[in-house]
């Protein structure tokens, strides 16, 4: 479990990032974050896994206070992937560095050369295993991070805008893996700009603004109200821009609409209503 108790966070005194945060993440859960540029996404996940120290409050992980241990110590249970794949990738080959977390931790050399063809293979990166991880594209380099983490199968999850550069396959794939979070033993934090890849993703939606967690609740419910989305300069989802302008000429026609199932069961009693 994972607990924010009133946590605040200043890089300059006077200047907070985070505002009296508090909130609780159990196992079994597809967590989603989302906010504006600049709302303390990125360093409230960095106050989970140690690379930052609340300026006030608790974070609690697994009933260890994040400020009495180690960022090393975190790691073995806490795995992230930063938003910017280059800033962690510094390995020869991609082998090398899906290796490098498996190592460290002193993983056996035939776990780690299982674990190292299969999340190269996963992410459709076998044919490139002996190449510096620099000649990959962005999507490529992005994948490589993702599996250099996944690899040691940490409790804790946490990716940070992990389908910018993806393309709509790839999202899938990351979708299919995302399901094997969804179990008693583990916890995932999503970062995210992608309203379309949160509503299929996550199964409770955390919403920051100016350092402060303005929604927390369902996808569905979130990413369809005006005030929370306008409060935090998101956009609604496809289906759900369209919902509200159906409603203008159906003024039954639900406007909470995210997904293509409830979109399809909508159009289907509107359509019987007609008859």
């Amino acid at each position: 479990m994972i607990i924010f108790e009133n946590v605040g966070f200043e890089f300059e005194p006077g200047h907070p990032v985070l505002r009296n945060l508090s909130l609780e993440l159990e196992p079994g859960q597809v967590v989603g974050l989302m906010g504006e540029n600049g709302a303390g996404k990125t360093t409230l996940v960095k106050q989970i896994n140690g690379l930052l120290k609340p300026t006030t409050g608790t974070v609690y992980v697994d009933g260890i206070d994040t400020r009495e241990t180690s960022t090393a110590q975190l790691a073995r249970k806490i795995g992230f992937v930063f938003q910017n794949a280059d800033h962690q990738l510094f390995a020869d080959t991609l082998q090398a560095e899906v290796a490098f977390a498996l190592r460290n931790l002193d993983f056996s050399k035939d776990e780690i050369d299982d674990r190292v063809a299969r999340y190269l293979e996963l992410f459709e990166l076998t044919r490139y295993q002996d190449q510096s991880p620099f000649l990959l594209s962005g999507g490529e380099r992005k994948r490589l991070a993702l599996a250099s983490v996944l690899c040691v199968e940490p409790q804790i999850l946490i990716l940070d805008e992990p389908t910018q550069a993806q393309d709509a396959l790839q999202k899938e794939k990351l979708l299919t893996f995302m399901d094997t979070f969804r179990d008693p033993e583990h916890i995932l934090l999503l970062v995210t700009h992608d309203v379309e890849f949160a509503v299929k993703a996550v199964d409770r939606l955390l919403v920051l603004s100016q350092g402060q967690l303005i929604a927390d609740g369902l996808p569905t419910h979130i990413l369809s109200n005006p005030r929370i989305l306008d409060r935090a300069r998101l956009l609604p989802p496809q289906l759900t821009q369209l919902a509200h302008q159906l409603a203008k000429e159906f003024p039954n026609f639900p406007t909470d609409v995210t997904t293509i199932a409830a979109a399809a069961e909508a159009v289907n009693q509107l359509l019987r209503r007609q008859r």
